[in-house]
């Protein structure tokens, strides 16, 4: 388990399925070395991109396990799985997830105010997964947007971040004012806020929220690596690039994550685009989806050309 902040570009990750339905190892095998290959921090296993709420909970905890062993400790893995909203229930996944081996066990806010009734209802709930949940385990807190989006207030916030237990937050606030006044919130403890929108990703990183954790590291993990990393050499083509991701993000309206889905396969990670979480044909319901994932594969080559010039 690592000790080092858990930071920088972190995507959530898919759950290839085949196409009975069935979790596809092999080509989940692929994912993660896709991900390692093109810059990846970090990895969030078990999350809304991984189609967790329709997992049950022996596949979220063999899904986390099986990122853990395959990772081998190149990068650290944090894992959600947090899906209900019955206390009893919550601990009992929150604790069978803490066992598989990953580096941070993330919450997810709005199954800590279930009921939608405030401040002493999250304090609460929060407050019993403490005394229950191992010690030893760093946290994270996720502001999942389903069911509700559940952001956390600044006093919410500030009481995970000096508890010392929590290392990160999934930033679901899309606005770069929160973020920017989270960062300070959080200053001198081992939380980290890592934004998940594509909107405003590099002007949160100039911010500075310590890297990215959006869907679209799906697609170009390392476009968003070099915006974090390198950007401040390049100011003109970080610009540029930053512009081309947030268009591209634009298409998660359309059918994500089948969408990302539909990029693996054609680039060999796996062989089919089925989802769980998705009960019709995104083909069908999007028109020209092809063509406008051919315009993002064609940008996001333009600006890996454009980068490995600038870097050679």
């Amino acid at each position: 388990m690592t000790t080092s902040p858990i930071q920088g570009i972190i995507p959530v990750m898919l759950t290839p399925f085949n196409d009975g339905g069935q979790i596809d190892y092999d080509g989940l095998e692929r994912l993660i070395e896709w991900y390692v290959a093109h810059g990846s921090d970090a990895l969030f296993a078990v999350c809304q991109s991984s189609e967790m709420l329709f997992l049950s909970l022996e596949e979220r905890q063999a899904l986390a396990r099986f990122v853990v062993k395959k990772t081998a400790g190149r990068i650290p893995v944090v894992t959600s799985g947090h899906i209900s909203d019955d206390i009893d229930t919550q601990i009992a996944e929150l604790t069978a997830m803490s066992q598989t081996g990953a580096d941070a066990l993330i919450l997810v806010t709005n199954h800590l105010d279930p009921k939608k009734t405030g401040n002493e209802a999250f304090k609460a709930t929060l407050a019993k997964l403490l005394d229950r949940l191992p010690k030893d385990i760093p946290l994270g807190l996720y502001e999942c947007p389903a069911p509700y989006r559940r952001l956390l207030t600044d006093d919410e916030l500030q009481m995970c971040a000096q508890s010392g237990r929590f290392v990160l937050l999934k930033d679901v606030s899309c606005d770069l004012e929160t973020v920017k006044r989270r960062v300070a919130l959080t200053a001198g403890t081992p939380l980290r806020i890592l934004n998940a929108n594509a909107a405003i990703a590099w002007d949160a990183m100039k911010a500075g929220a310590p890297g990215f954790n959006g869907v679209f590291t799906n697609i170009h993990a390392d476009l968003y690596k070099w915006l974090y990393a390198s950007s401040a050499k390049h100011p003109e083509l970080a610009r540029e690039l930053a512009t081309f991701l947030v268009l591209a993000a634009v298409s998660e309206a359309l059918g994500y994550p089948a969408l990302a889905k539909m990029y693996h396969q054609r680039i060999g990670t796996f062989a089919s685009i089925r989802c769980r979480a998705i009960d019709y044909d995104v083909r069908e319901r999007f028109w020209a989806l092809d063509a406008v994932l051919d315009k993002i594969v064609e940008g996001t080559e333009f600006f890996r050309a454009k980068i490995a010039k600038v870097t050679a």
